[in-house]
């Protein structure tokens, strides 16, 4: 395949070093193209070395060749690493004022961009908006990383790692007709629900959850890695979002039930792991609620959220549209009148989905904890037999989790695992 490089100026760009590597240690042939502001970061002198290409940032050089036309025409892909907010910005404003810009206006093929930014320059309006505006033209923009940025700050503006542009971009590639991506969910189209709602009380006060999105980041990445496209809905995370994923930010209950109702009619796998508050304040004041002199507390009233998973479930009986395949999760505790498992499959059956991930919680039990212990229910298996339980950290549950569903859409029998899940 041939592949055009583009390289914006940010400090990321020595990165970009390994992803050219990878490319072109698969076999590709890449044309690096970066800014001028990028050179000061890293030389011609190395991206030519590294790719055994000449390398220029003008349209002036290699005239005879009419280098602004033709990269960008004969490119299969043309991947952007990192793109910088002002290199977004000029990007979808249609400017073509180096031979970087030329080469993405004369694009015949698919187009990936990995930002890298501070925080503020992401988040943005300008930039959002800028995003949106390539994205609906066809270009594919990843997230980019949480973490840590130039000096001492945090946050989202990461550049991704080198491996994972390089699975998401050769992935866009494949959605664009270029070499198909291969693993157990390739062509498949993913929903993953993650995190916890928060259901406001007054402007600064909410009932939330403890659950940190772990398991469901987990499932999402693992679906990923299998070829599926992914759309990740996330309430209140308190980890990374997972590379290559299309994400959908919310907050609360109801929030997220319009986002999945959004995404069902085109999805083939819905997998609720996020903790959906039960209930909601059944007033959200418009100011903060002081203590009273007079000594009364407060009384809030709650109200009943919808149940997210039942409705999908039951939208689809009715239409006979929707997901292949409804995996729910289920965060339970024992008491006196049933066990975890117990209510477990009073759960399954009363939400009718096709999988039924069930956990046993507590305030030192799976939230926010790497490793975990899991039972996965299922409405065709005998109840009067155990299911087995699987434990390791959430990224093995995450993996056997996605093998499942593959087996499941193939029409394969259930997995016989019997205990713990053996490290990837």
């Amino acid at each position: 395949m041939r592949i055009v490089l583009g390289v914006g100026g940010g400090i990321a760009a020595y990165k970009a070093a390994s992803l050219l590597r990878l490319f072109t240690e698969a076999g590709h042939s890449v044309q690096v193209v970066p800014t001028e502001a990028s050179t000061r970061f890293v030389g011609i002198a190395t991206w030519e070395a590294l790719s055994g290409h000449p390398v220029s940032t003008t349209v002036f050089d290699a005239v005879d060749t009419v280098n602004h036309v033709r990269l960008g025409h004969e490119a299969d892909l043309i991947v952007v690493a990192p793109a910088t907010a002002d290199l977004l910005a000029r990007a979808a404003a249609g400017l073509a004022s180096d031979l970087l810009t030329n080469t993405l206006l004369m694009a015949s093929g698919p187009v990936f961009f990995a930002p890298a930014m501070h925080t503020e320059m992401w988040n943005h309006p300008a930039t959002q908006a800028n995003v949106a505006t390539l994205r609906s033209r066809g270009a594919v923009v990843m997230e980019p990383a949480i973490g840590r940025l130039t000096g001492k700050d945090s946050g989202p503006g990461r550049l991704p790692e080198p491996e994972d542009i390089y699975a998401a971009a050769l992935a866009a590639a494949g959605e664009a007709g270029s070499a198909p991506a291969a693993g157990l969910l390739a062509g498949r189209r993913v929903t993953v629900t993650a995190g916890g709602t928060r259901e406001p009380l007054d402007p600064v006060r909410f009932l939330g959850n403890r659950s940190s999105g772990k398991q469901g980041a987990a499932v999402a990445a693992a679906a990923v890695a299998e070829g599926a496209q992914v759309r990740f809905v996330a309430a209140h995370l308190e980890v990374p979002v997972p590379e290559g994923v299309e994400l959908v930010q919310v907050e609360t209950a109801l929030e997220l039930r319009d986002a999945v109702h959004d995404a069902v009619q085109s999805t083939d796998v819905l997998v609720m792991s996020a903790a959906v508050a039960d209930f909601r304040p059944g007033e959200n004041a418009d100011t903060k609620i002081k203590k009273r002199d007079d000594g009364a507390d407060p009384v809030i009233t709650l109200v009943r959220n919808p149940d997210i998973l039942a409705e999908t479930v039951q939208n689809r009986s009715a239409s006979g549209t929707g997901p292949s395949l409804i995996v729910g999760f289920a965060a339970e505790t024992g008491d006196g009148s049933g066990s975890v498992l117990e209510y477990g499959r009073r759960k399954l059956e009363r939400k009718g989905c096709d999988l039924l991930v069930l956990n046993q919680v507590g305030r030192s039990l799976v939230f926010g904890q790497d490793s975990t212990e899991v039972r996965i229910l299922s409405p065709h298996e005998d109840p009067r037999i155990e299911p087995p339980a699987l434990t390791g950290s959430k990224t093995d549950i995450a993996r056997h989790l996605v093998e499942r569903i593959a087996a499941e859409l193939a029409g394969a029998p259930a997995s016989s695992s019997t205990g713990a899940v053996p490290p990837g």
